[in-house]
């Protein structure tokens, strides 16, 4: 498909661009004779899966980068002979901003001030602006390490916006940021459009791709796709479906419909499976049992659609074979993980306030809330990692309080950020996790061929962990939890920055572990991914705000204004009233 063509001169142009790293030997070529039109005036989602070449156009754009071959122009400079003539006019945020942890808000503001030569007039007047922008003129002298995710990323926008920029690159800034702090982040976005800036965005939350006026869709550096949400979703009518059994549970029905004739894509979704199909039938391929109701497409439909591989697709969803695993099912009923009156105290701070929950064999259990809430805090208690200040906390029977490093020996961990060593390759991060997990002889050779086998990484067993794509440090992350063979699997937010497909592909192994038996616990800010739970527990302010079923959840959030709740309407109404009560309490 052709780029948009637009009467208006464009904010970005590439014509023909190529770029690459690396050596002779071993190029990577990361954007390849990339045409591109980015219209001006415009809120445009750069999408892609990983390894697309989304964070070098960033960069290019940025002037940051130049190009290799081709030409880069940016509100009308090319960026090779002018650099620096329309740099003032761009605001750039990358995936990880610079903040200053012991700096305070106006102190980090007035730095990039500096370095962006604000003279003392601008200041004052722009700082006020943005603050109120972003909501943060009541934490002007909280320091950047006392500020919660989404707050951190208002700080960085407001950073990037000091210049008032006519082209703002924003490199995917909702990454590990909260429902509420995302919307919030949004509604920031669309001021800015109202205003007459361009924005090109990117992200890895396609339900973030439909606020975008037009959507640009890489594949391996080239432009696959671009044209509007709708255009994208409407070529998917007469696809989709949602998918209900009344007598058998959602994750049973997905893994059954995945591969079933015909299905190009299938995630929970509500009360039933979205299904999408290869083609527009008459007549759906419905098994006994099931409930076929049509459903509008979606643009995540179409994004999946374009990308997805389908004898990939089969490969990764194959099930994770966990030997021995079909006898630790006999007793789906024990409960795993226990925790009652548990609280967190940081001096006079209390992060978590006496909650209490219990987690079953085989059972997938969600652990939500804003950032600040207090679930990484409990989380990292629940791993042994932080001593909990009181109460009972119990995991794979063994008391947490008594004996942190014996239950740790039956627990698996992928952490919020990659913890695996960079500079090993993947060969040896997972030879040091089994000789760390005590691995031995015939069993470690084994467990590290199903590793290399199960996840797909014999081709880059020789890589450098730090130069792989995203999703793959992701599959050798919970390659090396698994390794041997945890009772339970401890997740935090572990498809963070991930792209859909990914996603998709982690979420089938979770699932078939689950049904062998292996309990798991996670958190994460996709309210997507908590429609995969089968408990929930929504912490708000160190508190239990609500648990039960994800179709629980959405319930108590059902309303006339809401009448069919998301999962993430669900999330932000329960805590934005929870804390209006608390307001109205003080």
């Amino acid at each position: 498909m052709s780029a948009v063509t637009d009467d208006v001169a464009p904010a970005l142009e590439f014509e023909g661009v190529h770029k690459g790293f690396g050596t002779q030997l071993r190029r990577v070529r990361a954007v390849e004779g990339l045409q591109l039109r980015v219209r001006s005036g415009c809120v445009t989602g750069l999408l892609g899966p990983d390894g697309a070449g989304k964070t070098t156009l960033m960069r290019l754009a940025a002037g940051l980068l130049l190009p290799d071959a081709g030409t880069v122009r940016v509100l009308g400079h090319d960026t090779r002979s002018t650099a620096d003539a329309h740099r003032q006019d761009v605001g750039y945020m990358p995936q990880r901003f610079g903040l200053y942890d012991d700096l305070t808000v106006h102190e980090n503001m007035a730095l990039y001030a500096d370095l962006q030569g604000l003279d003392t007039a601008q200041r004052r007047q722009r700082f006020d602006e943005l603050l109120r922008l972003t909501a943060l003129g009541p934490f002007g002298d909280r320091r950047a390490s006392a500020l919660s995710g989404g707050m951190k990323q208002k700080l960085g926008l407001a950073c990037a916006l000091l210049r008032a920029p006519r082209l703002l690159l924003l490199d995917e800034p909702t990454v590990g940021v909260d429902p509420i702090s995302r919307r919030e982040l949004w509604e920031i976005i669309a001021v800015l459009r109202g205003q007459g800036t361009s924005v090109l965005v990117s992200t890895a939350y396609l339900d973030e791709a439909e606020r975008c006026d037009d959507i640009v869709l890489l594949h391996q550096g080239r432009l696959l796709a671009q044209q509007s949400p709708r255009q994208f979703s409407g070529a998917l009518t007469g696809h989709c479906y949602r998918v209900r059994h009344a007598q058998q549970g959602r994750r049973q029905l997905l893994a059954r419909l995945h591969d079933r004739p015909g299905v190009s894509d299938a995630v929970l979704d509500a009360d039933g499976v979205r299904v999408v199909l290869d083609t527009a039938v008459s007549n759906v391929p419905s098994g006994p049992g099931e409930d076929w109701q049509a459903v509008a497409p979606r643009f995540e439909d179409a994004f999946v659609t374009l990308l997805q591989d389908r004898h990939e697709a089969e490969e990764v969803g194959q099930a994770v074979v966990e030997p021995g695993a079909a006898a630790v099912v006999a007793d789906a009923s024990a409960v795993v993980i226990e925790v009652h009156d548990l609280y967190r105290r940081f001096g006079s701070f209390v992060a978590v306030k006496g909650i209490g929950f219990e987690v079953h064999r085989g059972e997938v259990f969600g652990l939500l809330g804003a950032n600040g809430a207090g679930k990484s805090t409990t989380f990292r208690m629940l791993c042994g990692l932080l001593a909990a200040s009181s109460g009972t906390l119990r995991v794979a029977g063994t008391d947490l309080n008594a004996a942190r490093a014996q239950a740790r020996a039956r627990i698996g961990y992928v952490a919020q950020k990659f913890a695996l060593y960079g500079n090993l390759s993947v060969q040896q991060n997972l030879q040091f996790f089994a000789a760390a997990y005590g691995l031995r002889g015939p069993r470690r050779r084994e467990r590290l061929d199903w590793a290399l086998r199960e996840f797909d990484l014999h081709a880059y067993q020789g890589t450098a962990t730090g130069d792989l794509p995203l999703g793959y440090k992701q599959r050798l992350a919970l390659a090396c939890a698994l390794l041997h063979e945890p009772a339970v699997l401890f997740l935090d937010e572990p498809t963070s920055g991930v792209d859909p497909l990914a996603r998709r592909e982690f979420w089938r192994r979770i699932n078939t572990l689950a049904a062998r038996g292996v309990t798991v616990l996670v958190t994460t800010h996709f309210m997507d991914e908590a429609e995969y739970c089968d408990c929930l527990v929504l912490m708000s302010q160190g508190e239990i705000l609500a648990a039960g079923t994800p179709q629980q959840i959405r319930a108590r959030a059902r309303s006339g204004q809401l009448p069919d709740p998301t999962m993430e309407d669900a999330f932000v109404a329960l805590i934005r009233d929870n804390e209006a009560r608390l307001r109205r309490a003080a």
